[in-house]
């Protein structure tokens, strides 16, 4: 039998907007206020959730268990599968030894913290979601920073930060083509308009993250640096978004700015060297010099990374790849709920396909480059790796429970009905709404951990709500995407992932203190620019 959903379920959308938030309130009381572990947190806002969809919302137990557990499951693969693999690398590089060879020719090009966040956060970090995403950015950089000895808080902190700029067009551009696809919108307008919302966004991240670690003055002892890395990152966006599309915007953004800041730290340094208050500064006196042979090969499984993520990226990877596993339509779940107006034009079957896409995700692109990395790490065997990754599964244990219960919440909210339900409450703000689109992405990025599953899930409500208003659909739907990007430092799956990522796991409360003000600030200037190019600077746009 199957289930309308339904949106308003107390007649009044503001109230019933009210009930659907608390699963949300719970989460963010029991992780911010009560600084609970995160497994813990999550458990309780699931927990809460399957009570209102059941009592609330009226929706059958067996498909509100069923909801849940299909979110469980693909917390588990693709999402974890990426996380474990990633961290698996990193401790087999620092198990070695390899990782002080690492340290050490990052220090060769700069031992300033500052810039060394610059170059590991933002610039490689973009390469890495423009090939992959899906948590692999912030899984990756954060276990770098936290092994060149960054304090932990800031590793992961500064890497979720960093994590905006290039976010919409992560995945080879995966946020906007499921934008374009799930409303019927031109995905280069789409993207010409990202691209001229976020590039002002991607000139500052630099700064800011420089001015959280090291405060004003000493942020400006390096702005010359930072305003390279920050132009050549925003200028390369702004080019290939709105000339060539969104689908090798980060990747050449990326490129772009380790060139532009590896070559002008050829020719200027900082006058003074930082580190975090409390650190004991590298003796450079005692400092082992490595053969460039040793460098290259310290370095190797991190290429591994970049070099497989990247061909797994190639359309024809994927097809062949995506014999590799297997699809089914997840049984008492799958078209036995129906969404209705006004979030889908006519009533619709909710699909429920798991994909164990094996072959083609980017966890097992991963993987394989860990093995690829044991035939280059010396004195290292395939024994010492399984090991390792026996010890990472068991080190990762809590963060696993805490990322699948969280997919388990955002599954559970879309598929009753509640997430739509917050989403309605906004359309209600009239010709103030351009400046609440971004924030609808925002929210929905915090309950999902995916650009790409918020631009799913408002898609269609972003544009219909636009028309409505006599607005540019094409507007609001970027601003769907520009605004999630600021919503992911706080979604409680990346934060898991971070926390997993610098073995900080039950701190996912501290780290969630430490991006919220960030993240409700870039939120007020992605909302503010949408207002004002919804109006008075409507000029901007294509």
């Amino acid at each position: 039998m199957k289930w309308m959903q339904v949106y308003d379920p107390f007649g009044d959308i503001l109230l019933s907007a009210a009930v659907a938030a608390l699963p949300l309130i719970f989460l963010l009381y029991m992780l911010g206020v009560r600084r609970s572990p995160g497994h813990l947190a999550a458990l309780t806002a699931t927990g809460s959730a399957l009570v209102l969809a059941i009592v609330a919302y009226q929706m059958p137990v067996s498909l509100a268990i069923q909801s849940t557990v299909y979110g469980l499951v693909i917390g588990l693969f693709p999402i974890v599968w990426i996380v474990i693999n990633a961290i698996w690398i990193y401790n087999m590089t620092v198990e070695s030894g390899e990782f002080d060879i690492i340290k050490n020719s990052l220090a060769n090009l700069t031992d300033d913290r500052r810039l060394q966040a610059v170059f590991v956060a933002f610039a490689l970090g973009a390469f890495i979601e423009g090939t992959a995403g899906f948590g692999s950015p912030v899984a990756i950089t954060a276990a770098m920073l936290a092994g060149l000895g960054f304090d932990k808080v800031y590793a992961a902190g500064i890497c979720l930060i960093a994590n905006t700029a290039p976010v919409a067009f992560g995945g080879i551009g995966i946020p906007l083509i499921v934008a374009a696809q799930v409303t019927g919108l031109d995905i280069m307008k789409l993207s010409q308009i990202v691209g001229r919302q976020l590039p002002f966004l991607s000139c500052i991240v630099p700064i800011w993250i420089c001015i959280t670690m090291a405060g004003w003055k000493k942020t400006v002892d390096v702005f010359p640096a930072l305003l390279v890395a920050g132009l050549a990152f925003a200028l390369t966006q702004f080019g290939f978004s709105n000339y060539h599309g969104p689908y090798l915007v980060d990747i050449m953004s990326s490129v772009a700015t380790i060139l532009a800041l590896g070559l002008f730290l050829r020719v200027w340094k900082p006058k003074e060297v930082w580190h975090f208050p409390g650190e004991v500064a590298a003796d450079h006196s005692k400092k082992v010099e490595y053969t460039t042979g040793q460098v290259v090969r310290a370095w190797m499984p991190y290429a591994f990374i970049g070099m497989l993520i990247f061909l797994w990226s190639f359309p024809f990877m994927k097809v062949l790849l995506s014999h590799v596993g297997f699809k089914f339509a997840w049984p008492g779940l799958h078209n036995l709920i129906i969404k209705t107006a006004p979030i889908v034009a006519q009533n619709t079957p909710y699909g429920a396909i798991y994909d164990f896409a094996f072959g083609a995700s980017t966890g097992t692109a991963i993987f394989l480059a860990g093995v690829l990395s044991v035939f280059v790490i010396p004195r290292y065997g395939f024994g010492q790796a399984c090991s390792c990754y026996a010890k990472t599964v068991y080190q990762l244990r809590l963060s696993i429970l805490t990322i699948a219960t969280v997919l388990g919440l955002a599954f559970l909210m879309n598929y009753s009905g509640m997430s739509s339900t917050l989403g309605l409450a906004f359309t209600k703000t009239g010709s103030f709404y351009p400046f609440f689109a971004p924030i609808l992405g925002w929210m929905g990025v915090f309950l999902t951990g995916s650009d790409t599953s918020s631009n799913a899930l408002f898609g269609n409500l972003q544009k219909t709500t636009a028309e409505q208003l006599g607005l540019d659909p094409h507007l609001t739907l970027a601003a769907n995407s520009s605004g999630g990007v600021v919503g992911k430092m706080i979604s409680p799956q990346s934060i898991s992932v971070a926390t997993a990522a610098t073995n900080m796991v039950g701190e996912e409360g501290t780290i969630l203190r430490f991006t919220v003000v960030h993240s409700f600030a870039m939120l007020l200037f992605i909302a503010g620019m949408t207002y004002l190019q919804a109006y008075g600077l409507s000029w901007m746009l294509p």
